[in-house]
C-alpha cells in the first residue's frame, strides 16, 4: 500500500479522535505501564488492513512493536488472533479505535467481496468489481480491500474509463450521438462503456462500436440472450442489485464482469476487539 495515500488518512483519523488529547488514559495509565495486544476476530472473515493498522499505531508512537500472524487475504475462524502490538499502554489505548475503525471497515468488506467471489463457478471467467459507491475519501483503502477479497476493482475515478449512463445518454441526445462523441474525444488506449437497460438499448450500443456493454438490472433470460447478441462485439457486464445467489446464474450465462456496488456501499463491519495481556 502507498504511505503517502494512505498516513494523510490516518492522520486526519487520529486528529478527529485526539484533539482534545485523551483524558481516560492520561488519567487512569500510568506512563510506565507496558503491554502486548491482540486483534481478534470475533466472527469468521477474511483479514485486510494489516499496513493500515500497523501505520496508525507508529503514527501514535513508533516504538511500538506490531505483528501480523496471518496474512491480508487470509479466511480466519472466529478467536483467532490476527495481529499483536506491544509497548507502551498509553500508546496503545490512544490508537486503537482509530486503528479498529479501517481495518473492521477494511476486513467487512474483503469478507463480502469473497462471499461474491466464492459463488463464481469453477473455471469461469467471470470477474466481480466494485464500483464508485465507495465511502468519501476512503475509495483506496475499500478497493485495496475489493482486491484482498479477491475481486477486482473498476475505474478509478472519472477521469480513468469512459463510462456512459442513463442521464449521459439522456443529455447527449441518444445512444448513438454519446458514443460518437466519446469516440471522437476519449484517448485511444480508452475503451467505451455504456449502460443499456433493455434489448433495445444494447442492439443500438452494439451498431455504434461501444466496447462494453453495461446491462442495468436485466431480467435473467434477457442476459443469456443480451451474451448472445454481444458476443464478438462487446465485453458484457452486469450490475443492478446484484446478490450472491445471482452471482452463479450471470456466469454461467457468460457474464464477462459483474459489478456490485454492495461491496463497499453496503458491507458490514468485520467484528475485531483489541485485548490487553499485561
Amino acid at each position: 500500500m502507498l504511505l503517502a495515500i494512505i498516513d494523510p488518512l490516518i492522520d486526519s483519523a487520529l486528529n478527529e479522535d485526539l484533539a482534545g488529547g485523551d483524558l481516560t488514559t492520561e488519567a487512569t495509565v500510568p506512563a510506565e505501564i507496558t503491554t502486548t495486544a491482540r486483534a481478534i476476530a470475533k466472527s469468521p472473515l477474511v483479514a485486510c488492513g494489516f499496513t493500515v493498522f500497523e501505520r496508525t499505531f507508529h503514527r501514535i508512537d513508533p516504538e511500538l512493536r506490531v505483528q501480523a500472524l496471518v496474512d491480508d487475504g487470509d479466511y480466519v475462524d472466529a478467536d483467532t488472533t490476527i495481529w499483536t502490538v506491544s509497548g507502551s499502554a498509553r500508546s496503545i489505548l490512544m490508537a486503537e479505535r482509530t486503528a479498529l475503525n479501517f481495518v473492521q471497515r477494511m476486513s467487512g468488506t474483503a469478507t463480502l467481496a469473497r462471499t461474491f467471489v466464492d459463488q463464481l463457478p469453477d473455471g469461469t471467467t467471470t470477474r466481480i468489481a466494485d464500483t464508485r459507491k465507495t465511502t468519501p475519501l476512503l475509495r483506496y483503502l475499500q478497493r485495496y480491500a475489493v482486491r484482498t477479497g479477491g475481486a477486482h476493482n473498476h475505474r478509478d475515478m472519472l477521469g480513468s474509463a469512459v463510462m456512459i449512463k442513463d442521464n449521459h445518454i439522456a443529455a447527449a441526445g441518444g445512444i448513438e450521438p454519446a458514443i460518437a462523441r466519446a469516440k471522437a474525444r476519449a484517448p485511444h488506449t480508452c475503451r467505451i462503456e455504456i449502460e443499456v437497460e433493455n434489448l433495445s438499448m444494447l442492439e443500438q450500443a452494439l451498431s455504434a462500436g461501444a466496447d462494453i456493454v453495461m446491462l442495468d438490472n436485466f431480467a435473467p433470460d434477457h442476459v443469456a440472450q443480451a451474451v448472445v447478441m454481444a458476443r464478438g462485439k462487446a465485453t458484457v457486464e452486469i450490475s443492478g442489485n446484484m446478490t450472491p445467489e445471482r452471482v452463479r446464474s450471470a456466469a454461467v450465462a457468460g457474464v464477462d464482469v459483474i459489478s456490485v456496488g454492495a461491496l463497499t456501499h453496503s458491507a458490514p463491519a468485520a467484528d475485531i476487539s483489541l485485548r490487553f495481556k499485561l
